[in-house]
């Protein structure tokens, strides 16, 4: 009879400990970087950029860095401008985070800002509200 192994992710796409991790020293390793001002793009040093995650294959080759600019103004621009600066922030990455390869790196804007806040304006929304009353169930 052949044995499962219950750590089996790739059924589940559930990030491992170690993909967790690894993310999370990339997403260190990059913010630090961008808050020294060590990138010199004009774009980029005129923005200020959040890094809330970062994305690890299982095989640690290929990292999805979500972003977002302060204030969520010129986003395509920052984002042109991180995928213009690539090389140079992986190499970097690559001397911070201590790895058997450096990863691939690709960044995606990060959109769960946009849909809390699009959630929040539809919570308070008069119809909504309403409905969320608890002194209009009372009445009835």
């Amino acid at each position: 009879m052949a044995r499962r192994r219950h750590h089996d992710t790739a059924r589940t796409n559930v990030p491992s400990q170690r993909q967790l991790r690894v993310g999370e020293l990339v997403r260190h390793a990059l913010a630090d970087m961008l808050a020294r001002g060590e990138v010199h793009d004009p774009v980029i040093e005129g923005h200020l950029i959040t890094v809330p995650e970062v994305q690890m294959t299982a095989d640690l080759r290929l990292a999805t860095i979500y972003v977002v600019p302060l204030g969520g103004h010129d986003s395509d621009a920052v984002l042109a401008a991180l995928e213009r600066n690539k090389r140079f922030l992986r190499g970097e990455i690559a001397h911070l985070v201590n790895l058997k390869f450096a990863p691939e790196i690709r960044f995606r804007l990060e959109e769960r800002f946009d849909e809390a806040e699009r959630i929040e304006k539809l919570l308070r929304t008069p119809a909504v509200r309403r409905d969320l009353d608890p002194k209009t169930d009372e009445e009835n």
